[in-house]
């Protein structure tokens, strides 16, 4: 059985995913969504928001 990603590999992704559609620095949406800055702040990443649950078959 694999683990699922870790919280960090998440926003790393969700990170780098950014950077590519807005041309921002990795490091600096990184930092913004560790600060829970954000425009929207009812809205957080599913997994920095609790923790991840196993898919169910």
């Amino acid at each position: 059985m694999h683990q699922p990603p870790s919280q960090e590999a998440i926003l790393r992704a969700v990170a780098s995913s950014t950077a590519i559609e807005t041309g921002q620095r990795i490091a600096d949406i990184e930092a913004k969504l560790r600060s829970g800055d954000s425009h929207l702040p009812q809205v957080a990443l599913a997994a920095l928001s609790r923790p991840a649950q196993p898919a169910q078959r």
